[in-house]
């Protein structure tokens, strides 16, 4: 018998009692509902731990204090579960999707990403929603009847659409990522439509996330000051309000309690934003969400245009300064030279990354190659890196 997550009390929820099921048939479990299981197969997964050490802005070894993939991952499912706990959704679901989100990410974030991606020109590309399902799908090795993890329609879908529909008028099947495109001929994810209302709220919850996080590590690693967040709208309220009522109070007290109220504020807006188009629209039904043509659950017009100053200001002085640039170009250069070297010398990768490759320079092997570097880890990479391009060091 299918369970149910009595919390999930809206009737726009998504049932984990009406799930359409997993690509290979499983028997229920009897003490988990459908998504509570998907959940712990995540958690439990490779691809999963090795978010430890994967960068999010800073790569790991400058610090011990700054987020990333797996400390962000755990902030958004925290954001994730309030929201959809005050608007009555599966919060099962939605915790899933936010610790699985960011899976696909290459080793040092988004620079290893785009250096992938020019590897791959000519082969397919890379995109790392698309990893994501590659890897839940196909790249995990853990069950002996199928691979990947086997997950619910619910969160594969979620996972892909996420961020809104991947089919438009002007965005065709050959336009998508290699992985979203060979997948559908597998299981229709219906890429034409808005994703459920849970992986709505993980979406935002990420943004929330990580527009605060960032605030709070540029500021510890001294890349802008509190006064520079002072000219921001909302962020520099919120700061100047702290200050004022705590005169002399010390600094990293003041930050933390003003990205505290901050993601208050984002998440308080995002409920009454969402109960307003909930009222509105009446869906009665995660499938009526689907169906809207426009999201659900959503920042209001005000926030919005805060959150867009902000990240522009992020951009400039975080993700742009001097001291990233420099650590990120540094990553461009160790995925580039291990593609690479791989990609003409396949022989040198391990002998069970070997398998599936159609030799120097082939199309199977690029792909091998690309799988094999994404689910490095900043501190393997680095390693590995070194292992081959450094002639002194006598490690194979």
């Amino acid at each position: 018998m299918s369970l149910s997550n009595p919390a999930a009390t809206a009737p726009y929820a998504t049932r984990a009692e009406a799930s359409r099921g997993r690509l290979y048939p499983e028997p229920d479990s009897a003490t988990r509902t459908a998504f509570q299981r998907d959940r712990d197969r995540i958690i439990h997964s490779v691809a999963f731990r090795r978010l430890k050490y994967k960068t999010q802005v800073f790569v790991y070894h400058e610090g011990d204090n700054y987020r990333t993939r797996l400390s962000h991952s755990l902030e958004v499912a925290q954001i994730a579960r309030s929201i959809s706990r005050v608007l009555g959704l599966d919060e099962d679901l939605a915790e899933t999707l936010a610790l699985a989100h960011d899976l696909g990410h290459t080793p040092f974030g988004h620079a290893g990403e785009t250096a992938l991606d020019t590897c791959m020109e000519g082969y397919g590309g890379f995109d790392h929603n698309a990893q994501t399902l590659r890897i839940v799908t196909k790249l995990e090795h853990r069950y002996p009847e199928f691979d990947g993890l086997n997950l619910c329609w619910e969160t594969l879908e979620g996972l892909v659409k996420h961020n809104g529909p991947l089919l438009t008028p002007n965005r065709t099947m050959a336009d998508l990522p290699r992985a979203l495109a060979e997948y559908a001929d597998t299981q229709d994810l219906e890429l034409a439509t808005y994703a459920g209302p849970e992986a709505q709220v993980a979406a935002l919850s990420d943004d929330i996330a990580y527009d605060n996080h960032d605030i709070d590590d540029g500021l510890r690693a001294g890349l802008f000051t509190i006064y520079d967040l002072m000219a921001l709208p909302h962020v520099g309220d919120i700061f100047r309000a702290v200050i004022e009522k705590y005169p002399g109070l010390e600094t990293n007290r003041v930050i933390h309690e003003s990205v505290r109220r901050l993601i208050g504020s984002m998440i308080g807006d995002v409920i009454t934003e969402t109960k307003a188009r909930i009222a509105a629209a009446k869906p009665q039904s995660a499938a009526d969400v689907r169906a809207l043509g426009r999201p659900l659950v959503s920042f209001s017009c005000e926030m919005n245009e805060n959150n867009a100053t902000l990240k522009e200001f992020l951009f400039t002085r975080m993700y742009r300064h001097y001291r990233v640039n420099r650590s990120m170009s540094k990553a461009k250069r160790i995925v580039s030279d291990l593609f690479g070297l791989f990609h003409t010398e396949p022989d040198l990768l391990p002998p069970e990354w070997q398998q599936g490759c159609d030799g120097v320079e082939g199309m199977k092997t690029a792909r091998r190659v690309c799988d094999y570097i994404a689910g490095m880890t900043d501190k393997f990479a680095i390693e590995e890196h070194k292992r081959l391009f450094d002639l002194d060091d006598p490690r194979a």
